[in-house]
């Protein structure tokens, strides 16, 4: 089996491509810094597995997820991310990743969820299991209505950063920022950048 690790941190690379060593049926391990150079190596490559952090300079986590689908490459995708599973973990499943799991959660875990969906299976924390199971499509949260980039600039709004702040950490210009930032509150129908605190923590968004 061939898999592919990208994340920005050479550190965690390093540490899930120890977990991903002790599995017997891997045999080829590749690495992505970050999304642009990752989107590159799964359109030239085959891979059977990629494990995949959702930020990412370059091509955001989502976005490859996106281009992955869009393109009928068949390679399955496991996240692996510092975000809750509350976040994100519900937009990456309609994207088309097949596991979620946390780089806080255990070595075990970790490993565990790498040999679940490599296997064909899909992965998730049993908690959110049982917040999935019990959702239902039809009552749609405010929030549920964003697109992933929408989604993404909404919570880095409800934690508080400027439109610079955000425009750098996720590679677009400010203008773009404030444009993604009317969208949202008409979606969302809200006026302030404080509405949107209160939501994202009454929603378990952010802390």
């Amino acid at each position: 089996m061939k898999v592919l690790i990208a994340d920005d941190h050479a550190v965690l690379r390093e540490g899930i491509k120890t977990v991903v060593k002790t599995l017997s049926f891997v045999s080829d391990i590749e690495e992505a810094a970050d999304g642009t150079q990752a989107m590159s190596k799964i359109k030239d490559n085959d891979y059977d597995l990629v494990i995949l952090d959702i930020s990412m300079p370059g091509t955001s986590g989502l976005d490859i997820l996106r281009n992955i689908r869009s393109s009928g490459l068949r390679c399955r995708t496991l996240i692996l991310s510092f975000h809750p599973d509350e976040q994100y973990a519900a937009r990456v499943f309609k994207l088309g990743a097949v596991g979620y799991v946390s780089k806080s959660a255990p070595f075990d875990e970790v490993k565990k969820a790498i040999s679940k969906v490599a296997h064909g299976g899909r992965y998730v924390s049993p908690g959110f299991a049982e917040k999935l199971a019990f959702d239902n499509d039809q009552f749609q949260l405010p929030h549920e209505r964003l697109s992933e980039r929408e989604f993404q600039v909404m919570l880095l709004l409800a934690e508080g950063k400027s439109v610079s702040e955000i425009a750098r950490q996720v590679f677009i210009s400010d203008k773009t920022v404030s444009t993604y930032r009317r969208r949202i509150m008409k979606k969302m129908d809200m006026k302030t950048n404080a509405d949107l605190t209160i939501y994202a923590i009454n929603n378990g968004l952010i802390a």
